[in-house]
C-alpha cells in the first residue's frame, strides 16, 4: 500500500533542493518539509530575518515567506531530519570529476554516496529515498545496494528517481506549472507504491496527466537526454551564427524562419556567446562518459561535439572582439556587462563571461565588470579559478568590479554584453557614448540591443550572428 507522506526531508539546500521543497511546503500545508544542509552559513541565510536568501530566484522570497516557520524549516541537524521523515529527497551537488577515472566527464557521486550512507546509518524506520540530484544512469542501484547493506532490521528503503527540469530565472514558475513531473521506480509492487506516494504529493497542485511514472533507469536517462537535446539546439544555432557572420545572413532572421516549422518550434534557437549554467555541460559530459562506458564511441563523439562547439563559440566571439579592435586590446579598457550565465539568476557556473575575461586577461586588457546580482566575492573566486596561474592580487590590478553599468562603461573603449539582463537595454546609451573613448565599440553577445539605434548614436556595433558591416 502507498505510504501517506506527512514529513519530508531534503538533504541539500542549494539551487534545486531549496526552491523545490519550498514550493512543496507552500502547496502542501499539511506536509512538514525540512531542508537540511551541513553548511551553517547557508542555513543561516535561508533563515535570515530580512530574507537575504543564499540564492537569487524571482519569486522565491515570496514562497519562503509564505510557509517558513509554518511547515517549512531549514536546519543543520541532518540526522533529526532523516529520522523524522517518511520521504527523503537527496539533492546534493554532483559536479564533474576533476581527477581519477572519468576525470573531466563523469559525475562525482561522492556527496550522493555520503548522503546515502548517512540515511542508512541514521534511519530507524522505513523510508522512501528520492534521487533529486542529476545523476548517471543506474545510480539508484548503487544507492539501493548501500542502503540495504547498512540498514537496521525492519528498515525498508524504496528508491525513486525524480529529476528536476528547472530553468534558472524561471524556477518558481516552472515548479508552479511544470511541463511534467517525472517519477521513476522499480517496476515491482513496492516500487509502484512508493511512486504513488510521491505522485500524491505533487497532485496537490500538478494535474495528474502531467505526472509521468516510468521505470527507474528511464527516469535517470531522461534528465540527461532533455538537457543534451536543449544544449544541442543552442550549439546548432550558434554554428549557424558563424555561417551568418561569414555570408551576410542575419541569424535572427534565419532562426525565426526555422522556428516557424511546427516540427522544430522557436524555443532555444537564439544565438549567443554560448550556453552556461550548472546542468548543460555537466550533463552532456556525463552522457559522453556513459556512451564510452557502454562502448558506443560514435555516440560519445556526437555529444562531445555539442560541448566543443559551445567552447568554440566563446573563443570565436572573444577573437572577434580583438580583431575588431585593430588586432590588439592590450592596455585597453573593456566593460563586461553581465557575469551570471544568464539573466534573472546569480549563478555563474560555466558563464561565458568567465571565459571572455580569462582571455582578456591574457591579452593584458583592463576590464570593468558589472552584474546586478552576482556578489563581488563570487566574481573574484571565479576569476581566480579561471586563471590559477595568476595570483589574485595580479588579477585585481587588471579587473575592476563596478556598482553600475554606467560606472563600468565610463572611459571604456569597448562594451561587451555577456548576460541578457533587461536593464542593459534601458541604459542611457547617449550618455555612455559621451563618456567613452572613440571609436566606441559595442559587442552584443546576446542579441539584446538595438544595433541600428546604437549605430545612429555613433557606436561601432558588432552583433553575434551578423557581419560587422551590416546592422
Amino acid at each position: 500500500m502507498p505510504v501517506q507522506v506527512t514529513k519530508i526531508c531534503c538533504i541539500g539546500a542549494g539551487y534545486v533542493g531549496g526552491p523545490t521543497c519550498a514550493v512543496i511546503a507552500l502547496k502542501c500545508p499539511h506536509i512538514q518539509v525540512t531542508i537540511v544542509d551541513l553548511s551553517q552559513p547557508r542555513i543561516d541565510a535561508w533563515n535570515s530575518e530580512d530574507f537575504e536568501l543564499p540564492i537569487y530566484e524571482p519569486g522565491l522570497v515570496d514562497v519562503v515567506k509564505g510557509c517558513r516557520g509554518r511547515n517549512l524549516f531549514f536546519s543543520t541537524d541532518v540526522d533529526k531530519g532523516i529520522k523524522e521523515a517518511d520521504l527523503i529527497f537527496v539533492s546534493v551537488n554532483t559536479p564533474t570529476k576533476k581527477s581519477g577515472v572519468g576525470a573531466g566527464y563523469a559525475a562525482d557521486l561522492n556527496y550522493v554516496e555520503l548522503a546515502t550512507r548517512q540515511i542508512a546509518s541514521v534511519a530507524e524506520s522505513s523510508k522512501i529515498v528520492v534521487e533529486k540530484s542529476t545523476v548517471p544512469c543506474r545510480t539508484a542501484e548503487s544507492m539501493r545496494t548501500i542502503l540495504e547493506a547498512n540498514s537496521k532490521p525492519g528498515c525498508r528503503f524504496d528508491i525513486l528517481s525524480n529529476p528536476e527540469f528547472l530553468a534558472e530565472g524561471t524556477a518558481i514558475s516552472d515548479l508552479f506549472t511544470p511541463d511534467r513531473v517525472l517519477i521513476g521506480s522499480l517496476q515491482t509492487q513496492e516500487g509502484k507504491d512508493a511512486c504513488q506516494s510521491l505522485a500524491e504529493v505533487y497532485s496537490n497542485w500538478v494535474p495528474r496527466e502531467r505526472i509521468l511514472t516510468v521505470g527507474l533507469w528511464s527516469s535517470e536517462l531522461s534528465k540527461l537526454a532533455a538537457n543534451a537535446m536543449l544544449a544541442q539546439r543552442i550549439s546548432s544555432v550558434n554554428a549557424l551564427s558563424a555561417i551568418c557572420e561569414a555570408t551576410g545572413a542575419n541569424i535572427d532572421e534565419v532562426a525565426g524562419a526555422v522556428g516557424f516549422d511546427s516540427r522544430v518550434g522557436p524555443k532555444f534557437l537564439k544565438a549567443s556567446v554560448g550556453f552556461g549554467g550548472s546542468c548543460f555541460q555537466k550533463d552532456i559530459l556525463n552522457l559522453v562518459y556513459l556512451s564510452e562506458s557502454l562502448h558506443l564511441p560514435e555516440v560519445a563523439a556526437y555529444w562531445r561535439q555539442v560541448v566543443d562547439l559551445n567552447e568554440y563559440q566563446k573563443r570565436r566571439f572573444g577573437k572577434r572582439i580583438v580583431d575588431t579592435m585593430f588586432n590588439t586590446i592590450t592596455g585597453k579598457r573593456i566593460a563586461v556587462l553581465g557575469f551570471a550565465f544568464k539573466a534573472d539568476t546569480g549563478d555563474t557556473r560555466e558563464s561565458a563571461a568567465i571565459t571572455l575575461i580569462r582571455d582578456f586577461l591574457s591579452e593584458r586588457a583592463r576590464i570593468n565588470v558589472y552584474d546586478p546580482k552576482v556578489p563581488e566575492s563570487q566574481i573574484w573566486l571565479d576569476l581566480e579559478e579561471a586563471r590559477p596561474d595568476i595570483k589574485l592580487d595580479a588579477i585585481q590590478k587588471q579587473v575592476s568590479i563596478c556598482q553600475s553599468a554606467m560606472e563600468a562603461c565610463a572611459d571604456a573603449e569597448a562594451i561587451v554584453i555577456a548576460t541578457e539582463w533587461k536593464e542593459f537595454k534601458e541604459i542611457d546609451w547617449e550618455a555612455v557614448y559621451a563618456n567613452m573613448k572613440k571609436p566606441a565599440f559595442v559587442f552584443d553577445g546576446r542579441l539584446l540591443l538595438d544595433a541600428a539605434a546604437l549605430t545612429k548614436i555613433g557606436f561601432k556595433v558588432t552583433t553575434i550572428g551578423r557581419p560587422s558591416h551590416i546592422v
